[in-house]
């Protein structure tokens, strides 16, 4: 399934990120998932949480893929 989120800023944080897309119910569940190596960015397996997401940037959890826009 791939979803697309927006953002006014230059940038958000992967947690917010994950929170805004619905993937996480609390920063707290986002940290989680990201520590436990479930998250990727960019293809890439991603360990922080606070990894800043510009426009065009992906991440992908349990089966979802969302775009930056």
């Amino acid at each position: 399934m791939e979803s697309n989120i927006s953002i006014k800023d230059d940038f958000i944080k992967l947690g917010q990120a994950m929170k805004l897309a619905g993937l996480a119910d609390s920063g707290v569940e986002a940290k989680i998932f990201i520590e436990e190596g479930r998250v990727r960015v960019n293809g890439e397996e991603e360990l922080r949480r606070g990894r800043k997401l510009y426009k065009g940037d992906s991440f992908s959890f349990n089966g979802t893929t969302v775009r930056v826009n």
